[in-house]
């Protein structure tokens, strides 16, 4: 960011900032929690991998239709209202999971869940974009790398769960009831409206959101490149190792860990670099640092080189999602930021489509291999984008600041 760093951070705004980590970090929990016992639910279920992947790219249509809504409840009330509701909805349906009669029920519960997921994501970005208002510097990375601390605690908490031998429904239950406490805990400290800078009042209409096209276009195909890699990643790293190279279960899922450890580190240091070296130098050097690493994906020979290359990729390319995030609210015109956070955000489930439908048809029609060449290639398009990263701001946003509604 080009602001200069701000001293006098309002009590409200140190606490909001801990409130909306927290709303990153539960989702994160959640949502880790939910996909580490798809295994288990296939089990109960009897349905195929074939049913899991439609499954799970339906809930990303579905959580782009979230995002739509939590923009337009942003703008009639505020992003807390959207992220309250979303976080209740992730909770309830989350924790509905675990008792599905069947097949039918299963994907209902997830289908709303993924409503939710959708809100949650785009409210909780807007709150992160109007906190980093506040703060005059780059903050963003952090909320992200307590998403993926959540995720972590997610996937630790499963494997806990099932070493103990606790069924699906008390584990789901456990974990949305999590959620549910979080939400009581934080939900009062969220920013009343996350648009720190709106200075026109708050209308149920809808408002022309003026914002460069080509700009917000490069930002969300960035967007979109990001998630299209972490989604194969997350879903084809485990069967490559195993079914590619050989290795047992419980060494395949290392590949997958590996690569979150390292996206928290990253998240974690990523405002630091942010401050250091700019927007622009951090994206170029995490895409070339994520090119690397798929690099030594498609070429291992071996487990282990594999999980050392995914987690290389971890160390890269996750900072992009949050530096996005950032220049779009730059990018925003004063007072309508959740509005075009909101649609930023929608370029994070176009991804996750990609990601499912390329690198599935690519590896289904010649071998995961080669299916993973194709995130290789998008981590390379990441490098040529990064000069999308410093959007200019609008010229009288400094004028029209406003103290904020607490």
């Amino acid at each position: 960011m080009t602001d200069s760093p701000r001293t006098d951070v309002s009590a409200p705004h140190r606490s909001a900032r801990a409130a909306a980590a927290a709303a990153f970090g539960l989702q994160g929990f959640l949502l880790a929690a939910i996909l580490t016992q798809l295994p288990r639910y296939q089990d109960r279920f009897g349905f195929d991998d074939t049913v899991i992947v439609v499954a799970v790219v339906t809930v990303s249509l579905v959580a782009g239709a979230g995002s739509v809504v939590a923009e337009h409840l942003a703008r009639r009330f505020s992003s807390k209202s959207a992220l309250r509701l979303g976080l209740a909805t992730i909770a309830v349906a989350g924790g509905a999971l675990g008792f599905s009669p069947d097949t039918g029920t299963f994907l209902a519960c997830l289908f709303v869940y993924g409503a939710g997921l959708g809100m949650v994501d785009a409210a909780a970005n807007m709150q992160a974009v109007s906190i980093q208002h506040a703060y005059g510097r780059f903050i963003l990375s952090s909320f992200h790398a307590v998403w993926s601390v959540g995720a972590i605690a997610g996937a630790l908490f499963v494997a806990a769960t099932s070493a103990l031998d606790v069924g699906v429904a008390a584990a789901q239950l456990t974990a949305a009831l999590v959620v549910a406490a979080g939400l009581a805990l934080c939900g009062p400290r969220l920013l009343v409206r996350s648009d720190s800078i709106r200075t026109a009042p708050s209308t149920t209409g809808a408002l022309p959101v003026t914002v460069p096209i080509r700009a917000l276009l490069a930002l969300g195909s960035a967007m979109a490149l990001f998630y299209a890699i972490d989604f194969s990643v997350g879903n084809w790293s485990a069967l490559y190792v195993r079914n590619v190279l050989f290795a047992d279960a419980g060494t395949a899922a290392l590949a997958l860990a590996a690569y979150q450890c390292a996206a928290s580190a990253a998240r974690l240091s990523g405002d630091r670099w942010v401050a250091r070296y700019g927007e622009i130098s951090v994206v170029r050097a995490g895409s070339a640092i994520g090119v690397t690493g798929m690099t030594v994906v498609v070429l291992a020979q071996s487990p282990a080189v594999a999980i050392a290359g995914f987690l290389v990729v971890g160390l890269g390319v996750p900072v992009v999602a949050p530096l996005c995030f950032s220049a779009a609210g730059r990018l925003a015109p004063a007072g309508q930021v959740d509005d075009v956070v909101a649609r930023i955000n929608l370029f994070n489930y176009a991804g996750t489509l990609v990601g499912g439908a390329i690198v599935g048809g690519v590896a289904a029609a010649t071998s995961l291999r080669i299916g993973f060449v194709v995130p290789l290639l998008f981590a390379v398009a990441l490098l040529l984008l990064a000069p999308a990263f410093a959007p200019h701001r609008n010229r009288d946003r400094q004028s029209e600041r406003a103290p904020e509604r607490d």
